[in-house]
């Protein structure tokens, strides 16, 4: 079985990356996990995970110089992908490959996570949303975040991607949460799955290089997580089919 989930919002600094080490480390306690950094301009997930380090990422894969497999890293329960940060790394990449990439290790795994770019003005910043079957969006409790979300949703269901749910992250007590999470429930396909509040205790993990549920495992935005995770039905799916179809999935043209 293996579903893939691509975690993307409509702009930077919604806590994509947070988000996505969060899911996929309460996902580790029931599926087998990889977590890809598909930011190819803007890569964070290495930061956040301890990988800062190490010589092969997602660039050298998706220039042609290493197979997926010399980029993968065990780290807190799950495999990792972790992708550079160099200019020159994500001028050699080619988009197109990470179809390649989903495809092998959607062979050997059961959850795929996608930390998709946040803009969508390119065929790189879109091709995440276009391979996951279904999408969780990463919101701020703002009109305008709700707006570039929207965005995002658009463009996901018009290839067929579904939306598994949304996310309130980054919420602080004196915001109108409620308000604008009813308008969302009107307008997202999709439940929330959590609201995650705002903390130091988030930031501390990135400096620690950690994800958060191992920095801070008993913390109220680790338990919002463990929330959202309970909430996302994992849908099974024949490996080596969902394989063929991320190889011939269509690449969109750039904006």
């Amino acid at each position: 079985m293996v579903e893939v989930f691509a975690v993307a919002s409509g702009k930077g600094g919604t806590g994509k990356t947070t988000s996505t080490l969060a899911l996929g480390m309460a996902l580790a306690a029931e599926y087998d996990v990889t977590v890809i950094d598909a930011d190819t301009g803007m890569a964070n997930i290495l930061f956040h995970a301890g990988l800062s380090d190490v010589e092969t990422t997602l660039h050298e894969v998706l220039a042609g110089n290493a197979p997926v497999e010399e980029a993968v890293y065990r780290r807190f329960g799950m495999d990792v992908v972790p992708c550079g940060t160099s200019l020159g790394g994500f001028r050699e990449a080619e988009p197109g490959r990470l179809r390649d990439v989903v495809a092998t290790l959607a062979e050997r795994t059961d959850v795929i996570l996608l930390d998709s770019p946040a803009t969508l003005g390119s065929r790189s910043a879109v091709l995440p949303i276009v391979l996951a079957d279904r999408i969780v969006v990463v919101l701020q409790p703002t009109i305008p975040s709700l707006s570039d979300g929207l965005k995002v949703q658009e463009y996901a269901t018009t290839y067929g991607t579904d939306v598994a749910g949304i996310l309130f992250n980054r919420v602080t007590d004196d915001e109108a949460i409620d308000r604008i999470a009813t308008k969302a429930q009107r307008y997202f396909e999709g439940e929330t799955l959590a609201v995650v509040p705002e903390s130091e205790t988030v930031r501390a993990a990135r400096r620690a290089s950690e994800p958060l549920l191992a920095h801070a495992p008993d913390s109220p935005p680790a338990e919002s997580y463990w929330e959202a995770a309970s909430a996302l039905t994992v849908r099974p799916g024949e490996s080596a089919a969902v394989a063929d179809r991320f190889r011939s999935a269509v690449i969109p043209d750039d904006s």
